[in-house]
C-alpha cells in the first residue's frame, strides 16, 4: 500500500536513512497499546533511526462528546460486560507479556476520543507525541481515567511537558477538529478499517498488533529498498 507521493516527508526521511512509521490508532483500542509496545521492541531490534507519527482513528465516532457510561455502552453493543470477559482475559495475558497491566474493570466511561486525537496532533510540534500517546493509554487502560474529559487531557498534556494554558485554550476553541476528522476520513479511504495500522516509509502497510519480529522486518524492508523514485 502506497500512502504518500514521491516527494513526501516519508521519502525525504528515507533519503536521510530514517524510516517513518505512521501508526493509525485509537487511544481506546487495547490492541493499539499492545501494538505500541511491539513497535518499540521492533525499533530496539532494528537499532536504526525511526520516526514515529501517530495518526488518528475512531473506533466509534458516534459516542457523544461527553462520553457514555461504559457498562451501559458495552451492554448495548455486546449484550453484557460479561460478553467481553474472554477477550479481556486474552488481552490481559498479552498485555502482561508486554509489560502492560490492563485494568478493564477500572474503566467507567466510554469516551469520544476526538479531543484526545487533537492533543496528540499538537504534541507532534513539541516532539512529545510518544509521551502523550503513552500517557493516554496508561490513563485509560491502567488507571481507568476518563480521557474524554478536557480537564483530564490538560493535566496529562502538562505532565508530558506541554503548555497547559495553551492546550486548554485550543481545546475550548475547537482548533484542528476538522483536520483530525479529515485525517480519519483519509485513513478510511486508504483502506484502514481496523487499528492499529502501520505504514512504513509511506509505502508498506502492516495491519494489526503484529509481533515485534514482523514489525522489525517491515522496518528493514523499507530501509533496504530505499526511497521510491518518480514513476516507480
Amino acid at each position: 500500500m502506497r500512502a504518500e507521493p514521491d516527494d513526501s516527508p516519508a521519502r525525504q526521511a528515507l533519503e536521510r536513512g530514517v524510516v517513518t512509521v505512521d501508526v493509525v490508532s485509537d487511544v481506546v483500542c487495547p490492541w493499539c497499546f499492545l501494538g505500541k509496545r511491539r513497535l518499540e521492541a521492533a525499533i530496539a531490534q532494528s537499532g536504526e533511526p525511526v520516526d514515529i507519527r501517530w495518526r488518528p482513528f475512531q473506533l466509534d465516532p458516534t459516542i457523544p462528546p461527553a462520553g457514555l457510561d461504559r457498562g451501559a455502552y458495552v451492554s448495548a453493543k455486546f449484550g453484557s460486560l460479561a460478553a467481553l470477559d474472554a477477550a479481556h482475559e486474552k488481552l490481559s495475558a498479552s498485555g502482561a507479556e508486554e509489560g502492560i497491566a490492563f485494568a478493564f474493570d477500572r474503566i467507567a466511561r466510554a469516551p469520544n476520543t476526538i479531543d484526545a486525537h487533537r492533543l496528540i496532533r499538537w504534541a507532534l510540534s513539541a516532539d512529545l507525541q510518544d509521551a502523550v500517546v503513552e500517557a493516554l493509554f496508561q490513563a485509560y487502560f491502567v488507571e481507568g481515567r476518563d480521557i474524554g474529559d478536557r480537564k483530564m487531557l490538560v493535566g496529562l498534556a502538562e505532565a508530558a511537558g506541554m503548555d497547559a494554558t495553551l492546550v486548554h485554550r485550543l481545546l475550548a476553541s475547537g482548533a484542528d477538529e476538522a483536520d483530525v476528522r479529515d485525517e480519519i476520513a483519509t485513513a478510511v479511504r486508504l483502506g484502514v478499517s481496523g487499528v492499529p495500522f502501520f505504514i512504513f516509509a509511506g509505502r508498506y502497510a502492516v495491519p494489526g498488533a503484529q509481533t515485534a519480529e514482523v514489525l522489525a522486518a517491515a522496518i528493514a524492508k523499507a530501509r533496504s529498498e530505499g526511497p521510491m523514485r518518480e514513476g516507480a
